[in-house]
């Protein structure tokens, strides 16, 4: 059998990334017809257009679009195996992180975590991905992310776990709310609509549990996905809205015209953890990934117990 040009898998995965043949020809220092011969090649190979005609503009074919991640997984092993591993190359490494992380770490540390990849990193992208239905672990270790942050949660025995800091959950509602007006006891609390916050549509939470204890029942009225939608519904609504206290703070500080408030119920403090598969254990880039956001969490003054 005969072995395809893997060079090829390297102009697809820049064709897929930039979503047009003169864009790639840059990317890979080639001039358009050669691109277009180098796509024509690929066509062959594939057996599928790869990229098809919607107007003027170039859309992937579904198969293109089912390869595009793996695809980009294959490139990156490679890209990894073939590199020397030195500190020093970190500056002109053009890698892509792929990290499934919540609002909260987001929200809070994203801008000052970019801040320090252009410094150290300036040629890696970091993409952020939202919770999916997948399994996280399985994500970790089929590649399709690199990084995993989230609550603490039981994953497979051999995925490395690191705590980043803890969290409590406050009570956020517009300025003016009436909920002010007198004692936040757990029944005043459900007086009112609440907001819930998942990428998954649950509905139910710690909190529930805990007014289901004292014989309570709150009432979601909206679900929405991310906290930035629902802070920006409550300021224009009598809804109230349970979320992590330091995301909470941080909209706050923003300017939004919101009060925050001390749940009337016990919550259990929330840990923040990062997870990754062994097979990162030792790569340069990961391991500065990784310690850049410790050092994010612990430059907050955010209690650290560290292992891993």
């Amino acid at each position: 059998m005969e072995h395809p040009d893997l060079n090829l898998l390297l102009a697809l995965d820049v064709l897929l990334e930039e979503g047009s043949v003169s864009g790639a020809a840059r990317r890979m220092n080639l001039s358009p017809p050669a691109m277009s011969r180098t796509l024509g090649r690929i066509r062959e190979t594939l057996g599928d257009p790869v990229f098809v005609l919607a107007g003027r503009k170039l859309v992937p074919t579904p198969r293109a679009l089912a390869m595009r991640e793996q695809v980009r997984v294959a490139v990156e092993h490679a890209t990894q195996a073939l590199a020397p591993a030195t500190e020093s190359n970190l500056t002109t490494l053009g890698r892509r992180f792929s990290v499934r992380a919540n609002d909260e770490f987001v929200g809070i540390h994203a801008g000052r975590l970019l801040e320090a990849m252009a410094r150290d990193m300036p040629r890696a992208m970091l993409r952020f991905s939202p919770e999916e239905d997948d399994v996280d672990v399985e994500a970790l270790r089929s590649g399709r992310i690199d990084l995993f942050i989230s609550a603490s949660r039981k994953l497979g025995p051999e995925i490395r776990v690191q705590p980043l800091f803890t969290t409590t959950f406050v009570g956020v509602a517009r300025e003016n709310h009436p909920i002010f007006e007198d004692d936040i006891t757990p029944d005043r609390l459900t007086r009112w609509g609440h907001i819930g916050i998942s990428r998954r549509g649950k509905s139910a939470g710690p909190l529930d549990a805990a007014l289901e204890a004292q014989g309570l029942q709150r009432h979601v009225s909206l679900i929405v996905p991310t906290p930035s939608a629902a802070l920006f519904t409550l300021q224009d609504s009598d809804l109230l809205l349970p979320m992590p206290e330091h995301l909470a703070r941080s909209a706050l500080l923003a300017g939004l015209r919101i009060r925050l408030f001390d749940l009337p119920v016990p919550l259990e403090t929330v840990l923040l953890t990062q997870a990754w598969h062994p097979r990162f254990q030792s790569d340069l880039a990961h391991q500065w990934l990784r310690r850049t956001i410790l050092g994010l969490c612990r430059g907050d003054g955010i209690p650290i117990a560290s292992r891993g």
